[in-house]
């Protein structure tokens, strides 16, 4: 009795704040994309079998997950002309609607066959797998071997 009468007191004299939860930062910074951004964007990853977003371009990266994407990429052999490239720094409508529009945080990000598969640490976990290999020897978008002359 005596615990459940001195809590009553303690609440009188303190009344409790309501509680909040609280709001992820992402969520913060929710923007809606625009219907303009969003069509611009679905145009780019249907432009080429493998579209990577990144900050700089394939011969000038601008951050190290981006260098290190075009690596792996350039390791696995992806055909140049089944490969393009997007340079988020050019635009901020696009640095910014590619996060919404992957449900992802960070850049870079890659499409193979417009479907998302990730950003770097996604990729770097596949490659040393041998798992992107395999989905990008499947989706067809690597260098066709040479084939030997015959003597």
């Amino acid at each position: 009795m005596f615990a459940r009468r001195a809590f009553t007191q303690l609440a009188r004299a303190r009344p409790m704040a309501p509680i909040q939860r609280p709001v992820a930062a992402w969520a913060q910074q929710l923007r809606l994309l625009s219907d303009s951004a969003r069509e611009a964007i679905d145009q780019a990853v249907a432009s080429s079998p493998v579209v990577l977003f990144m900050k700089g371009t394939p011969e000038f990266p601008q951050c190290g997950f981006s260098r290190a994407s075009i690596q792996i990429l350039g390791m696995q052999g992806v055909d140049p002309a089944k490969f393009s490239a997007f340079n988020v720094l050019e635009d901020d409508e696009l640095r910014q609607g590619i996060k919404e529009y992957s449900n992802w945080p960070t850049i870079p990000q890659l499409y193979v066959n417009k479907e998302f598969v990730g950003g770097c640490d996604i990729l770097i976990s596949m490659h040393q797998s041998g798992e992107l290999g395999e989905m990008l020897e499947g989706a067809g978008v690597l260098v066709a071997d040479a084939e030997e002359p015959k003597e």
